[in-house]
């Protein structure tokens, strides 16, 4: 038996191929956060615009504030919605990237158990070719 586990510059590959596809996750996901928290931000300031008005101007004024923060909002909802498929692909790469790393990583793992176990094997004929001359040996002395 070969004792290099012959994947093992696919398995630096994949291992590789696995850390990169969890640093896109991660970036990802903390564009996905800042985004959703810049909806809420909006959100949440546009509930503060003023409701009470004394003047034509100041009506036109606030409904062309309102007018403009449904604007931005309904592009910030679909930067977020982009965000969020990009955080969903990004997931799914990662756990392909994992799901390929793991798969090696387990044969290696088999390939070093059957190592040791032919280490072992080898270790008992030895040791049992060494008891059975000693038994020879005594055997032929009276």
């Amino acid at each position: 038996m070969s004792r290099a586990f012959r994947l093992a510059g696919l398995l630096r590959l994949r291992e590789s191929q696995e850390a990169q596809a969890a640093g896109k996750l991660a970036v990802a996901n903390t564009g996905l956060r800042e985004g959703t928290a810049r909806v809420n931000r909006l959100r949440t300031r546009a509930g503060g615009t003023p409701t009470d008005v004394d003047s034509v101007a100041a009506l036109q004024a606030v409904a062309a504030v309102r007018a403009s923060t449904r604007g931005m909002l309904v592009e910030l909802d679909g930067l977020v919605e982009s965000l969020a498929d990009e955080a969903e692909t990004a997931r799914d790469t990662y756990r392909q990237a994992r799901r390929d790393a793991l798969m090696l990583q387990k044969l290696g793992e088999r390939h070093q158990t059957a190592l040791v176990a032919d280490d072992l094997a080898r270790e008992q004929a030895a040791l049992d070719e060494v008891a059975s001359r000693a038994r020879s040996g005594q055997e032929g002395t009276p």
